[in-house]
C-alpha cells in the first residue's frame, strides 16, 4: 500500500480501474458513521415526530439526489476532481470558488463526523471501562480520531476504497443490531418538551427538508469527482454511471439518517444526541456502538479530509496534497474543540448545511448547466494550467476569470442568503415568503436564469471533439505528478517533491 501519488492533476487512462460499483462502495460504506447518522436527528431536535421526519429526509433526499448526480459525470470526462473542471465555465482562475466551496464543505462535515464520533466514543468507553467523563478525555479520543484519520486521507484513493468495500458491510450490519438494541424503546412521537423550531408544523417540516435531507446530497457537489476521475468513459456509460451515482447517494444517505431518526425518537433525544444514545443503549450494544463511532468516523472524515486536501492543493498549486492534508486536518480538529467546547451544536450545525446549501447550490447549477452545453466535451489539458503556473488556453476566459459565470454565481448566492432562515439568521426574504425558508429553490433558480441570461449566445467550450483515451494519457504524463510538481529551488533549478509510502 503506497501513499497516492496524485493530486489534481489529469489521471492517466491506465490508472482509472475503477468501475461504478466502486462509487456505491464510497457512498455506503463511507455514510455510515454517526457524523451522517445524526442528521436524522435533527427534524426530532425540531420538534417533529418519526414520520414527518422520515418524508422530509426522503424527499430532500431525493430532491438533492437529481441535482448533484448529474455532477458525477463532469470528472468522468475530465479525469480531474470537480473543482479543478468547474475551469471550464468558471475560468481557471475562477475555479477556486469552487475549491473553496468544497473546502468548506468538507472541513464542516470533517469536523461534525469526529466531534459526533468522538462523543459516542467518550460515552461508551465510560460506561463500558469508567473513562472519566472530562474535558481531558475528550480532547484524547478527538485527537485519536484526528489522526487516524489523517493518516487513511493521506494514503488516499485506494486505501479509502478498500475501507469503504469494509464499513459498507460492517455497519450496515451495526445498524441492524442497533435497530433490534433500540426497537423496545421506539415511539412515533417527537422528543418529550419539544415544540416546531419555527412555530408551525409546515415551515418546520420545510426547515427539515432542507437541513437534514437536501443538505446530504449537496455536501458532494465537489465530492463526488473525487471518486469518477478515477473511471474511465471508454469502458463505462455515463448512464451506468449517473445510476449507481444516485442509487449510492439515496441508500448511502437513508440508510443512516433514518437509523438517526429512529433512534432519536427511541432515546427521547431533544437538545443532545450522543448522549442519550450511549446512556440509554443495552450495555451489550456498547462494543458495537464503540465500533460504529470509531471505525465509522474515520471512514467518513477521511474521505472528507482527503477531498480537502484535493481543493486545498488547487487552490496553493506550490505545496503537495499530502502537505495540504495533513494541514486542513489540524484545522478540522479546532473545529470540533470548538463545536464540543463552545458552541451550540444543533444551531452551529442547521446554520452551517443552511448557508453552504445557500451558495454551494448556485455553483453546482453552473457547473451543470455548462457541462450540458458542451455535451462533456472537455479539453483536460486547458483545464490544468493554473495547476502548472501557466497562462491561456481554452479556459482562460479574461485573466482566468469567467466574469459572467461569477456574477451569475454571486446573485444566486445573495438571493439564497437573503431567503435562508437558521436558528442564528433569518434572511429578510423569508417574511415575504410567508415564513418559508426557500432559499435553495430560489438561489438554483435565479442563477440558471441570470446564467444562461448573460451567456447566451457564447460558443460552448470546447468546440472540439472530446480528447481520445490517449490523448488524456498523454495528458496526464505532461501536467505532471501531483505529489511530484516542479518547485523552485534556492538556486533556481526545479527541485522534485514527492512522497514515499
Amino acid at each position: 500500500m503506497q501513499i497516492e501519488q496524485h493530486g489534481v492533476d489529469v489521471i492517466p487512462e491506465a490508472e482509472r480501474t475503477s468501475r461504478p460499483r466502486d462509487i456505491v462502495s464510497f457512498l455506503i460504506g463511507s455514510n455510515l458513521a454517526l457524523g451522517v447518522v445524526v442528521f436524522g436527528w435533527l427534524p426530532v431536535s425540531f420538534g417533529l415526530g418519526f414520520w414527518a421526519s422520515a418524508s422530509a429526509m426522503v424527499l430532500g433526499t431525493l430532491i438533492g439526489t437529481l441535482l448533484v448526480a448529474p455532477l458525477a459525470l463532469v470528472s468522468l470526462r475530465t479525469a480531474t476532481n470537480l473543482s479543478t473542471s468547474s475551469g471550464a465555465q468558471f475560468g481557471v482562475r475562477g475555479r477556486l470558488l469552487g475549491s473553496a466551496l468544497g473546502l468548506l464543505l468538507s472541513l464542516g462535515y470533517t469536523a461534525l463526523t469526529l466531534w459526533v464520533g468522538g462523543d459516542a466514543m467518550v460515552g461508551s468507553l465510560a460506561r463500558l471501562f469508567g473513562l472519566p467523563d472530562s474535558a481531558a478525555s475528550y480532547a484524547l479520543v478527538y485527537a485519536v480520531l484526528a489522526v487516524c484519520t489523517a493518516v487513511c486521507a493521506v494514503y488516499g484513493y485506494r486505501l479509502l476504497l478498500r475501507l469503504s468495500r469494509v464499513l459498507a458491510i460492517g455497519m450496515t450490519a451495526l445498524l441492524v443490531v442497533g435497530l433490534a438494541a433500540y426497537a423496545p424503546q421506539f415511539t412515533t412521537q417527537a422528543p418529550t418538551g419539544t415544540s416546531y423550531l419555527l412555530g408551525d408544523f409546515l415551515p418546520t417540516w420545510l426547515l427539515a427538508v432542507v437541513a437534514a435531507g437536501l443538505s446530504g446530497p449537496m455536501a458532494f457537489i465537489t465530492l463526488l469527482g473525487d471518486y469518477t476521475r478515477y473511471m474511465s468513459p471508454t469502458r463505462h456509460s455515463a448512464r451506468r454511471v449517473y445510476l449507481t451515482t444516485c442509487g449510492g447517494l439515496v441508500a448511502g444517505l437513508l440508510i443512516p439518517q433514518l437509523f438517526g431518526t429512529f433512534t432519536a425518537v427511541a432515546v427521547d433525544a431533544a437538545r443532545d444526541y450522543a448522549g442519550p444514545l450511549v446512556q440509554q443503549a443495552p450495555f451489550w450494544f456498547l462494543v458495537p456502538l464503540l465500533l460504529a463511532a470509531s471505525l465509522g468516523s474515520v471512514g467518513n472524515a477521511g474521505l472528507m479530509l482527503y477531498s480537502m486536501g484535493l481543493d486545498l492543493d488547487a487552490i496553493v498549486p506550490r505545496t503537495t496534497r499530502t502537505r495540504a492534508t495533513y494541514g486542513v486536518a489540524a484545522l478540522a480538529t479546532v473545529l470540533v474543540y470548538l463545536g464540543h467546547f463552545v458552541w451550540d451544536a444543533q444551531d452551529a450545525m442547521t446554520a452551517f448545511v443552511l448557508l453552504l446549501t445557500a451558495v454551494g447550490t448556485p455553483w453546482a447549477v453552473i457547473v451543470l448547466i455548462g457541462h450540458a452545453r458542451c455535451r462533456g466535451n472537455y479539453d483536460a489539458e486547458a483545464l490544468q494550467v493554473l495547476n502548472r503556473r501557466s497562462v491561456g488556453g481554452r479556459y482562460w476566459y479574461t485573466a482566468g476569470w469567467n466574469a459572467r459565470a461569477t456574477a451569475a454565481w454571486a446573485i444566486g448566492s445573495g438571493v439564497g442568503l437573503l431567503a435562508v432562515d437558521t436558528p442564528v439568521y433569518t434572511g429578510p426574504l423569508v417574511g415575504h415568503l410567508g415564513g418559508f425558508d426557500l432559499s435553495f429553490l430560489l438561489s438554483a433558480a435565479v442563477t440558471a436564469a441570470v446564467f444562461t441570461a448573460v451567456t447566451t449566445g457564447e460558443p460552448a467550450r470546447p468546440a472540439a471533439e472530446p480528447p481520445a483515451a490517449g490523448e488524456i494519457a498523454a495528458a496526464g504524463e505532461r501536467s505532471g505528478n501531483g505529489e511530484a510538481r516542479e518547485s523552485e529551488g534556492a538556486g533556481g533549478a526545479p527541485e522534485a517533491r514527492g512522497a514515499t509510502a
